[in-house]
């Protein structure tokens, strides 16, 4: 299959690319307590509240373990409505929806190194950790294929993990740099790594990208929603190319210590979220949004 570009558009050229970095990446994402419906995650609930600061420990053993570099831990602030997608709403009864609201991802010195990792006390540890309290466990140990920029995990932010399907894993990679080329444009994308699995191994999708911005919910959905250039150039993109787009919103989690300075700005989010979905539904059936 052969990449097409439709509704091509010179402000959306390819993003301008750095070396792939050479760590090792193992990504474990879990569906702990996920909203049954789509949209913002407004609770914690009384799994994660003891799931995260066992998580917190165990990654902290797990850094002083040779051959790692970092280990994060994210709870999900939002889940998109996969079924609505372009390429994923044909596929809805084959592809496993990544509702993943905690994940973890480990950084290796190399991606030699990962199963020497994975071998360790501290690592079986966090995984047992995660396998009691989650319904659904996705484990990947991946290489960095394509890289914007390194992705600031030291602070507080928006964070992405976008998780892709498609026909053609060739082609998805390679229209990928199409797409950040519009996010890099229209959100002020300014990093962003493109992971994939390391030959051999089994996953649901065949890249992660993840990606970071400093901004809220609201504003990082209305860049989107309300552009008419996500229709037509990133979804008409998608669909063409048959590749599917599957991402989920990210904070970095903190201990209950922290619940109470987070939970106005996560309900504030989840506020403006709905706010955005309402103007975007009120746009189309006006027909200002085409």
């Amino acid at each position: 299959m052969e990449l097409q570009i439709v509704n091509p558009d010179p402000r959306y050229a390819p993003a301008a690319l750095m070396e792939p970095a050479r760590l090792g990446y193992i990504h474990i994402a879990a569906e702990v307590n996920p909203p049954r419906r789509p949209g913002p995650l407004l609770v914690r609930g009384r799994a994660k509240s003891r799931l995260i600061p066992r998580l917190e420990e165990l990654g902290h053993q797990l850094e002083q373990a040779g051959g790692v570099e970092k280990v994060t831990i994210y709870e999900a602030v939002a889940i998109a409505p996969f079924s609505r997608f372009p390429y994923v709403k044909e596929l809805a009864d084959w592809i496993r929806f990544p509702r993943f609201d905690v994940v973890v991802l480990v950084e290796t010195t190399s991606p030699d190194v990962i199963r020497d990792v994975q071998a360790t006390p501290p690592y079986r540890a966090l995984l047992d950790a995660l396998g009691a309290h989650a319904r659904r466990l996705h484990v990947v140990a991946a290489r960095n294929a394509k890289r914007i920029g390194d992705v600031d995990k030291t602070r507080q932010g928006l964070f992405l993990f976008n998780y892709f399907v498609a026909d053609d894993a060739d082609v998805a990679l390679r229209l990928w740099d199409h797409l950040a080329g519009w996010y890099e444009a229209e959100t002020g994308l300014d990093n962003s790594t493109l992971l994939v699995p390391l030959e051999g191994e089994s996953s649901d999708y065949l890249a992660i990208n993840h990606a970071r911005w400093d901004q809220s919910v609201p504003r990082f959905m209305s860049r989107q929603l309300l552009k008419r250039s996500f229709r037509t150039f990133v979804q008409a993109n998608l669909a063409a190319n048959r590749v599917g787009a599957m991402p989920v919103l990210y904070r970095l989690a903190r201990s209950e210590r922290f619940a109470s300075r987070r939970a106005m700005p996560v309900l504030l989010a989840g506020v403006g979220l709905l706010l955005a979905t309402i103007a975007v539904t009120t746009l189309r059936h006006r027909g200002r949004w085409r």
